[in-house]
């Protein structure tokens, strides 16, 4: 899946979770690919099931692209 970092950050943000996402915005290219991606994100502390879990509950825009 393909998401836009910046709506990732914001997402991360409204959920209270600033710490993870200033390590989305510096270490994450500025379109995500989860599989491309994983050990990445892995390393700011989210793993595909947790990103999976926060994109269900924040309601991510319309930028993802399976």
């Amino acid at each position: 899946m393909k998401l836009d970092k910046q709506e990732l950050v914001r997402m991360l943000r409204t959920q209270g979770d600033n710490d993870t996402a200033d390590k989305v915005e510096a270490g994450l290219p500025d379109e995500i690919d989860t599989d491309r991606d994983a050990g990445a994100l892995e390393g700011v502390g989210l793993d595909r099931t947790q990103l999976m879990a926060k994109l269900a509950g924040g309601g991510f825009g319309s930028t993802l692209t399976p």
